[in-house]
């Protein structure tokens, strides 16, 4: 670990400080504990979302398409790929399993991907 010099310490206190700003504020919540009195700003979840299930097993990735669907997006992407059991199983999910109320619709967009509308969660 380095020494710190005169000179080092100098140049530290006489540069402006400027902390993160988000860092501070999360700090500052903690300490005063305004995290139970003021809830913290809701960030929009993003209009669509792209999931690619490539390398995934199939529990794996059944829980991946479980937590998007829970999650509140609107649309997404589901990359299966053009072969394997995911490309099979994923139509079978939508239709037959419990992830089909969360589902409007998924259309094929290829012969590996599907372009998924979730239903509306309610909070």
């Amino acid at each position: 670990m380095k020494q710190l010099s005169d000179e080092d310490i100098y140049e530290m206190i006489n540069k402006e400080f400027l902390p993160d700003e988000k860092n501070v504020k999360k700090r500052v919540r903690k300490e005063l504990n305004l995290y139970k009195r003021i809830p913290s700003p809701i960030e929009p979840l993003p209009e669509r979302a792209k999931l690619d299930l490539h390398q995934l097993t199939e529990e794996q990735a059944w829980q991946k398409i479980m937590e998007l669907a829970q999650s509140g997006i609107k649309h997404a992407t589901i990359i299966t790929g053009a072969s394997g059991i995911l490309h099979k199983k994923f139509p079978q999910w939508v239709n037959e399993s419990i992830l089909s109320p969360y589902i409007i619709s998924a259309t094929p967009i290829n012969n590996g991907s599907f372009n998924v509308i979730f239903k509306k969660q309610k909070n």
